[in-house]
């Protein structure tokens, strides 16, 4: 299984980026960990069905948040997170293939658990890509133990496609199958739930995560785009 769970954006005015998603997307703030405080960041987790959207805001100097602001010349996409059933294996997999992992970190609570590797951003290029195993499957820590009771559907239900823009398309679509384990067929790599698409970098902003396709509730809001927190939101 290699499913997409969750992304992440990053923003410096948190909350005027979350009054966007929730008017426009129809979402609602489903967890706040206190925990990031300790990294300098202030966060707000937005369930889409039982995928999440993430949006940091570095509150401190020296964040990777930050940093990236600053490479990327402003708020953008900035992390995504796959689930899949067989994260040691992975493991060993990315670190055979000279992948390094950055951050290695578990949580338990209340019977579940949830384990995740973060590899290394230039070894992967694009984004920080997270691979993450929950126990039971369809819980998710990250986003806290309730995150599912504030999963609204009203204007979207899932995220389906994920850009990530490059200078070479096609070198860092094959980075991002080392690294996930998956093959790319032209440019895209098929998860179980949604594709990743490798395109063209247009705003010269440089690689990075640039737009998510949305499933539309309201079927005649399809073919709407919505750029929120500089990323692109298109609802299909």
């Amino acid at each position: 299984m290699m499913r997409l769970r969750q992304i992440a954006l990053v923003t410096p005015d948190l909350r005027s980026v979350e009054n966007d998603i929730c008017d426009q997307l129809g979402l609602e703030v489903c967890y706040r960990d206190p925990g990031l405080s300790h990294f300098g960041l202030r966060h707000g987790l937005y369930a889409i069905g039982d995928q999440l959207l993430e949006v940091v805001a570095p509150k401190q100097p020296g964040t990777t948040a930050g940093r990236f602001l600053e490479r990327r010349g402003g708020e953008g996409g900035y992390m995504v997170l796959l689930q899949t059933d067989a994260l040691e294996q992975h493991k060993h997999r990315v670190e055979n293939n000279g992948i390094r992992i950055v951050h290695d970190g578990k949580v338990n609570e209340g019977g579940a658990s949830i384990h995740g590797i973060h590899l290394h951003p230039k070894d992967v290029g694009g984004a920080i890509l997270s691979l993450d195993q929950a126990e039971p499957q369809e819980s998710w820590l990250w986003a806290g133990p309730d995150w599912a009771y504030h999963s609204l559907d009203g204007v979207v239900s899932n995220i389906i496609a994920i850009d990530i823009q490059a200078a070479d398309p096609d070198e860092m679509s094959q980075r991002w199958a080392a690294a996930i384990g998956l093959p790319a067929n032209d440019r895209v790599i098929e998860l179980d739930d949604a594709q990743i698409k490798f395109v063209h970098d247009t705003n010269q902003r440089g690689d990075g995560l640039a737009a998510a396709d949305l499933l539309a509730t309201d079927r005649s809001r399809a073919g709407n785009t919505l750029t929120i927190c500089g990323f692109e939101f298109r609802l299909v």
